[in-house]
């Protein structure tokens, strides 16, 4: 059986809850340059906001429900890693991050720190700005 070809072309939409909405906000769109592609409030009790490129297959969503606690992270190795092989584009992409006031964390995993750099977001979260191709990562 061969690989289901509405799955290899399909958009890709990573969702998760936070209880920092605004501050993962900043995070993801001043911090990491993505753009807000839609937002809703109040839809059945939450609130929450799409972020991502026009034209990339993927997009993050983050939801905050009123009186629910999403708690943070469960792990440090709970990543998001972006490939960046030109070094101008990823030396660029983490002097964006630094000036808007997150500093790089060590990684759990010593292999994203040789040729990368990782940042915590608001909730905890791992991203990676790795300098290299994924494909020979």
């Amino acid at each position: 059986m061969g690989p289901i070809k509405t799955i290899a072309t399909a958009h890709l939409r990573v969702a998760r809850p936070t209880d920092h909405l605004e501050a993962v906000v900043q995070f993801y769109r001043d911090g990491l340059g993505f753009e807000v592609l839609g937002a809703f409030r109040d839809h059945d009790g939450f609130d929450g906001i799409m972020l991502g490129h026009k034209g990339a297959a993927y997009h993050l969503e983050f939801t905050h429900k009123k009186g629910h606690a999403a708690g943070k992270a469960p792990t440090e190795d709970n990543l998001l890693v972006f490939y960046l092989p030109d070094r101008d584009e990823w030396l660029r992409a983490v002097a964006r991050l630094e000036g808007a006031g997150h500093a790089p964390v060590k990684s759990f995993n010593p292999y994203w720190d040789k040729m990368g750099k990782t940042f915590a977001d608001p909730d905890g979260y791992r991203v990676v700005l790795q300098n290299a191709d994924w494909a020979n990562s």
